[in-house]
């Protein structure tokens, strides 16, 4: 443990100056990437990092490193990273609370002149929630090669805005190549556990040892649009249908000791008086091992597949994209536990279900992540709430462990 000067305090004034930018009047954030907000918030981080004297570079899908020299030019990066970017309803602290940890984490070591044997990176990556372009995680998946910098650049949004000239539009599209991320030495992610646990047992500090696989997929249900005049026996009714396979996604998920979401769907027509001839819907599944995941993805064909025979509608399941069990390393994961228990704050174990910057990361660099609670395990929600203690002690544990890894000088 090392006495670093963390100011919770400050912590706390930088994460309420950045929930001002895209601010909701429910107290949330709307800051969708690749908007002027997501330009807004940038600019100050740069501003922030500047003062410190950390060098910039952007790379060609706008993810943002700031670098704070290490005394040893041989050494490789240690990095702390996270994203600004939030859900059209998102709260003040999903992403935002890695982002600017990482940054009073750096601020400490600059007031304690404590300099590191290996660089200390801070980055912020671009469009990980997927909000407004999907997939999610896109700037880490282009940084570790999961996804290709020209699919991304290419994808559109659900108004035909092209990623990379909104991305050229708010003037962060650099000019460094992506693959900059593969040379680190460490990636650190602190993050509000977005579930209930912590809160629920009292703990202060998640050690996360992994994540979840993933599976997502957009299903399509055709039946036959007809007048709503008309009798129900004879009717295909596609919304019907739809219905019950959406049910179906809940039941499976709680069978299998998993997670299922449907989060979209259209209908066609759209006619308040025509029996729906076409829907459209996603489907989100994950589980904490792969052989679950698959079991999931199973039942979910079977039992569409005997729906849409039941109620004479025909039906295809589309994969969308997937993301395999991950675990973080297991020596960063040391460090984050070693500095839990050195400052006495409460801890546990767990895996994430959810779908991380990091998660990426950890498929190319030696990664670990840290939860901090969130009040009724309430996020992508404008009352997502934590408190100043929980996000000070996330920082501190956050600060000890990455100074493990770049080592004191």
């Amino acid at each position: 443990m090392d006495n670093l000067p963390v100011s919770g305090q400050r912590l706390w004034d930088s994460l309420m100056e950045m929930a001002r930018i895209g601010a909701t009047p429910k107290g949330g954030c709307n800051r969708q990437a690749l908007t002027d907000l997501d330009g807004e918030a940038r600019h100050l981080l740069r501003r922030w990092c500047e003062a410190l004297g950390l060098a910039m570079t952007v790379d060609r899908v706008g993810n943002m490193a700031f670098r704070r020299e290490g005394t040893d030019p041989a050494r490789r990066p240690v990095a702390i990273g996270s994203h600004l970017d939030t859900q059209p309803t998102g709260g003040r602290f999903d992403g935002v609370l890695g982002v600017l940890a990482g940054l009073e984490a750096l601020r400490a070591l600059d007031e304690a002149g404590v300099r590191t044997r290996a660089p200390i990176l801070l980055v912020n990556w671009t469009n990980e929630e997927g909000a407004r372009f999907s997939p999610p995680m896109m700037g880490s998946g282009v940084a570790v090669g999961v996804l290709t910098e020209e699919e991304v650049l290419a994808k559109t949004d659900p108004a035909g805005a092209v990623f990379g000239r909104e991305l050229a539009r708010i003037g962060w599209r650099g000019e460094a190549d992506p693959a900059w991320a593969r040379d680190l030495a460490a990636y650190f992610e602190l993050h509000i556990e977005q579930g209930p646990l912590l809160e629920a047992e009292g703990a202060t500090i998640g050690v996360v040892t992994g994540a979840s696989a993933q599976a997502w997929f957009e299903v399509t249900v055709e039946g036959a649009e007809a007048h709503g005049g008309n009798g129900m026996a004879m009717r295909r009714d596609a919304l019907v249908a739809a219905a019950l396979m959406i049910a179906a996604v809940e039941g499976i998920a709680l069978e299998h000791g998993g997670n299922g979401t449907v989060g979209r769907l259209t209908l066609s027509p759209d006619s308040r008086n025509v029996v729906p001839g076409r829907v459209w819907f996603t489907v989100d599944l994950r589980h904490p091992d792969e052989a679950g995941l698959d079991r999931m993805v199973r039942a979910l064909r079977t039992r569409i597949g005997a729906i849409a025979a039941a109620r004479r509608v025909a039906a295809t399941v589309a994969p969308f994209w997937s993301s395999p069990a991950t675990p973080f390393d297991p020596t960063l994961v040391g460090h984050v536990r070693a500095a839990a228990e050195a400052r006495g704050y409460a801890h546990r174990d767990m895996p994430t279900g959810i779908g991380h910057d990091a998660v990426y990361l950890a498929r190319a660099v030696p990664t670990a992540m840290i939860f901090v609670p969130c009040h009724g395990g309430l996020s992508h929600n404008e009352a997502e709430s934590i408190t100043p203690d929980w996000a000070e002690a996330g920082c501190r544990v956050l600060a000890d462990a990455v100074l493990a890894a770049a080592e004191r000088a």
